[in-house]
C-alpha cells in the first residue's frame, strides 16, 4: 500500500479486490505475486464467500469436492484431503482458510467493511472506493469479485415484519447452533437450498411444514466417504483429471457422454437412467448428449424421475405435488439429496402447495395462506438470491460520465467476455453474469478468469498502458453470440434465477455463457493472444490503441 495525503482517503493501492469469496481469495493471491499492492474488503468477519454465510443445516456441496478447489497451489494439494465425496459448509469452509492460511491472505483483507460506492475518476485513471465505515481507498484496477449468489431474496409477503417467532434466512444462518426440537417450523422454498434443509431440520421438529410454490427436479446424492486408498488414487492422478477438468463443457469431471437419447433402444435407455438413480451424483446429466437440446428426450427423463418420486413417497396426492411439471428437467438448478422425499413419508411433515394455496402475508403466530393460518414456532426462508447481477447492482458503480451499472444492467446484464465492461476502464467482473457462470464448476471459472484478468494488467504495465475497456462492437457482437447459443438450450424455458425470474421487476433473459467452460476458455485466451482483441487501451489517459 502507498500511504496518501489526499484529504480522506485512507491509501491507496494498486487493486483493490471485492470479496473474500472463492475468486475474491484467489484475485489477492494472484495479483499479489505479479508485484501488486492489493487490498481486499469484505462485508464478512472472515474469508469464505458463500460458504462463509450459508451455514444453515444441511449445507452441502453438490459438485465432486475432488473439482469443488483450486488448482493453484501444489503446497494445498499435497497437504490436503476431503473425507467425502460431497462435503459439508463445515469441510468447505475449513478448506478455504486452510488456503487463506497456507498463503497468507488475511493480512490484505479489510473485514466487517461493506463498499457502498465505486467511482472511476477519468481524469486520474483511478477508482475510488467508498465504504459503509467511512472509509476510503483508492487503486487503479478494480476487481469485483462479489459471486453470484451473494444477496439473499427477501420474500414479498404482507406484514411481513408481524412475525414474532424466530425468522431464519438460509443464506445468512447464524452463528450460533438452532434448535427445532419440540417446536413447529415452516421452511418457505424447496429449490437446492430448502431440499438439503427439509430432511435434517425434520429429524428434530415436532413438525414441519413445507411451502412449495415450483417444485424442483433433484436425484439421490448417494455421497460416501473418502477411503484411504482412494484419497491415494486422488492424488496420484490429480495432475491428469485436472487438464480433463478444463477441458470439459463443465470444467469438472462429472460423467459425460457423446450418445443422443433416441440412439439407444427404449429398454437400454431405462436401464441407463435406473443406472444412473442407484449411481447418484449428477451422473443423469452425463447419461445423454443432447437432453437441454432435444425436447422429446428430456421429457422422457422427465417422466423416469416423476415416476422414482411415486415409488418413494406413500401418499399419491403428496408424491403428485413433488412432481416438477412444465418446464424442461435441468432447466432449473439440477439438485441433489439425501432423503428428500423419504422425509414427506413422516406423519409430522406437510406439504403445503403454494399454488393452491398460495401464502398471503405473515401474522404474529405464523403463515397467512388463502385459506388458514399456520402457526409456527419458526420461520426459515430458503426462498433463493438476487442471482448473477445482484452483488454488484447493491451498490453503486459508477464509470465514464457518471454511468452506473445499475443504469447499464436495468434492461438485462452485458459485457464483453462476462469479464469488462465499456465505459468502465479497469474494472473487472469475476464470474460475472455473461460468462459460464452457474452453469460451470465455480473454481474453474474464477480462475480462469482471475488468470485473464492478471494477464490484461500484465500487458498494461508491460506496455506503459494505464486504462483498458471493451469497444462497443465487442461487447455487443459478445451479447449477441451469447443469446445465439442461448437459444440452443432448454434452460432458457424455465423461470429461474438463471432468467431473472424470481425476482419481481428484473430485466428477463438467459445471460449467461451456454457454450461450455472449455469453449468460453478458448475463447478468452484466443482474444488476449490476438492482441486482446476488442479492447481499447490508453496511455496517460490518451487512447493508444484499438485491438
Amino acid at each position: 500500500m502507498v500511504e496518501v495525503a489526499n484529504k480522506g482517503i485512507d491509501g491507496t493501492y494498486d487493486a483493490v479486490v471485492v470479496g473474500a469469496g472463492i475468486g475474491g481469495l484467489y484475485a489477492v493471491y494472484k495479483l499479489r505475486e505479479m508485484g501488486l499492492s492489493v487490498l481486499g474488503i469484505e462485508a464478512g468477519d472472515n474469508v469464505g464467500g458463500v460458504w462463509y454465510w450459508n451455514r444453515y443445516p444441511g449445507a452441502r456441496c453438490d459438485l465432486l469436492t475432488i473439482d469443488y478447489c483450486y488448482t493453484f497451489s501444489p503446497e494445498v494439494d499435497a497437504e490436503w484431503s476431503w473425507s467425502e465425496q460431497f462435503a459439508a459448509q463445515p469441510e468447505i469452509l475449513e478448506y478455504i482458510n486452510f488456503v487463506a492460511d497456507r498463503h497468507e491472505l488475511r493480512k490484505d483483507y479489510l473485514f466487517d467493511t461493506r463498499v457502498s460506492r465505486a467511482e472511476y475518476d477519468e481524469a486520474r485513471q483511478v477508482w475510488t472506493f467508498g465504504t459503509e465505515t467511512g472509509k476510503t481507498f483508492e487503486a487503479t484496477y478494480a476487481v469485483m469479485a462479489t459471486g453470484p449468489l451473494s444477496v439473499p431474496k427477501r420474500p414479498d409477503f404482507e406484514d411481513f415484519d408481524s412475525f414474532k417467532g424466530e425468522l431464519y434466512y438460509s443464506g445468512r444462518w447464524p452463528k450460533e447452533p438452532v434448535s427445532y426440537e419440540g417446536k413447529r417450523v415452516g421452511v418457505v422454498g424447496v429449490g437446492s437450498t430448502g431440499i438439503q434443509i427439509i430432511p435434517v431440520v425434520a429429524q428434530e421438529a415436532k413438525e414441519l411444514f413445507v411451502f412449495q410454490r415450483t417444485p424442483s427436479f433433484t436425484m439421490p446424492m448417494r455421497n460416501h466417504k473418502h477411503s484411504d486408498e482412494y484419497t491415494a488414487e486422488i492424488k496420484r492422478n490429480l495432475p491428469a483429471m485436472r487438464v480433463a477438468a478444463k477441458n470439459s463443457p463443465l470444467g469438472g469431471v462429472r460423467p459425460a457422454t457423446t450418445r443422443p437419447y433416441f440412439s439407444l433402444p427404449p429398454e437400454q435407455r431405462v436401464k441407463i437412467m435406473e443406472s444412473a438413480w442407484q449411481n447418484g451424483g449428477h451422473t443423469f446429466l452425463g447419461s445423454f448428449s443432447d437432453l437441454m437440446q432435444n425436447e422429446e428426450a428430456n421429457e422422457q427423463v422427465a417422466e423416469f424421475v416423476r415416476g422414482k418420486i411415486s415409488e418413494v413417497v406413500t401418499d399419491p396426492a403428496t408424491a403428485e405435488t413433488l412432481k416438477p411439471r412444465g418446464y424442461p428437467i435441468f432447466a432449473r438448478r439440477a439438485c441433489l439429496d439425501t432423503n428428500y422425499y423419504e422425509t414427506y413419508n413422516e406423519e409430522h411433515v406437510s406439504l403445503v402447495d403454494c399454488f393452491k394455496e398460495p401464502i398471503v402475508g405473515l401474522t404474529e403466530k405464523g403463515v397467512r395462506t388463502a385459506s388458514r393460518e399456520i402457526e409456527l414456532d419458526m420461520l426459515i426462508l430458503a426462498t433463493g438470491y438476487d442471482g448473477l447481477t445482484g452483488a454488484l447492482m447493491a451498490f453503486d458503480v459508477v464509470g465514464r460520465d457518471g454511468k452506473t451499472i445499475n443504469e447499464e444492467w436495468k434492461g438485462g446484464a452485458h459485457s464483453y467476455l462476462g469479464l469488462m465492461m465499456k465505459d468502465f476502464p479497469n474494472l473487472f467482473i469475476v464470474c460475472g453474469p455473461n460468462g459460464p457462470s452457474a452453469l460451470a464448476n465455480i473454481f474453474t471459472i474464477n480462475e480462469q478468469n482471475v488468470n485473464w484478468l492478471a494477464g490484461a494488467i500484465e500487458h498494461m504495465r508491460r506496455s506503459g498502458l494505464t486504462a483498458m475497456e471493451p469497444t462497443a462492437e465487442a461487447e455487443h457482437e459478445w451479447m449477441e453470440h451469447v443469446h445465439e447459443l442461448s437459444l440452443n438450450t432448454l434452460v432458457r424455458k424455465a423461470n429461474t434465477w438463471y432468467t431473472g425470474a424470481n425476482v419481481a421487476g428484473k430485466a428477463r433473459g438467459l445471460t449467461m455463457y451456454t457454450g461450455g467452460f472449455k469453449a468460453y476458455r478458448e475463447t478468452c485466451q484466443e482474444a488476449a493472444d490476438d492482441n486482446w482483441r476488442g479492447m481499447v487501451f490508453e496511455k496517460a489517459g490518451v487512447p493508444e490503441t484499438v485491438a
